[in-house]
């Protein structure tokens, strides 16, 4: 009874009019529209990552370098001291924040790409950056999820998932949603004034491959009305803010899908990377960045 009543307080952040109806994915899809590829030729692409002007940043892990899309579609080399780094995000500082898989670490990259710990010492996956500097990150060889405070102190805050992978708070910032890629789970939890999460629950449930028991859940998005965008083995399932299942969009290849954002200079598109190459999509929605 007390995790159904917290449920109900975490759902009273959300409008009415997205309570009131069904969300189906045709409501986001654009006739005509497709995946359209924007950069290959590298070895394992991740983390794509919006910045305050729209561009796009992700990184290629075992070449430990993250690269940047400009808004007219050129790609640069923004640092090549990435560190196997997977997961990114922008800060409401304007900064890249980082999981450094190779060097055990949350960093911040600088403007000119160089990075600096703010957690050490740490086994890492994805993250998400709030708005009031709380960082959220995951731990898949324990099966955890961590947060690095404003003052940059560690703790952890969640465990007893499988395989948790991409993480991402809805658009009030006071519900976080991790994805357990070796189950068919996307567990939610209300995050409280001082960064630990509470009330665990399965809100949402996602499409398995016929025979399989695991998702292969990773990265994650979510647009302004509360949609979330899960990358998995069908392809990107989309959720509504009642946490069911609005359609899947199929995969931009059939190579393995890692990572989602939103884009652009009207956050309209989609981004996603899948193994070698980075796509993107148009759709009818926009997505967030995490201000105050």
């Amino acid at each position: 009874m007390k995790n159904m009543l917290a449920m109900i307080v975490m759902l009273s952040g959300l409008t009415l009019a997205s309570q009131a109806q069904d969300l189906p994915i045709s409501q986001i899809m654009i006739e005509g529209e497709s995946w359209e590829l924007i950069a290959e030729g590298y070895q394992f692409t991740e983390g794509p990552a919006v910045n305050a002007e729209g561009e796009i940043y992700f990184t290629d892990v075992p070449a430990s370098k993250i690269y940047k899309v400009s808004l007219d579609g050129e790609v640069s080399l923004f640092s090549d001291q990435a560190n196997k780094t997977a997961g990114l995000m922008f800060g409401a500082d304007g900064m890249l924040y980082g999981t450094s898989i190779g060097g055990k670490a949350i960093v911040k990259f600088d403007k000119q790409g160089t990075p600096t710990a703010i957690a050490e010492g740490v086994d890492c996956n994805d993250l998400v950056v709030l708005a009031d500097g709380n960082v959220f990150f995951t731990d898949h060889v324990n099966g955890k999820v961590w947060n690095v405070s404003p003052k940059r102190e560690l703790k952890e805050v969640a465990a007893e998932i499988a395989f948790p992978n991409g993480l991402i708070a809805w658009p009030d910032q006071k519900q976080l949603v991790v994805a357990d890629m070796r189950g068919k789970h996307l567990w939610n939890f209300v995050i409280a004034a001082d960064g630990s999460l509470k009330h665990k629950q399965p809100y949402s449930t996602m499409q398995l491959p016929v025979g399989k028991t695991e998702s292969g859940a990773d990265g994650m998005a979510v647009d302004q009305i509360g949609r979330l965008y899960v990358c998995t083995e069908l392809g990107v399932q989309v959720f509504d803010t009642q946490g069911r299942l609005s359609g899947t969009l199929s995969k931009p290849q059939q190579a393995f899908l890692s990572n989602v954002t939103f884009g652009g200079t009207e956050m309209n598109y989609l981004y996603a990377t899948s193994q070698d190459k980075v796509f993107r999509r148009k759709l009818n929605t926009t997505g967030i960045r995490y201000t105050k």
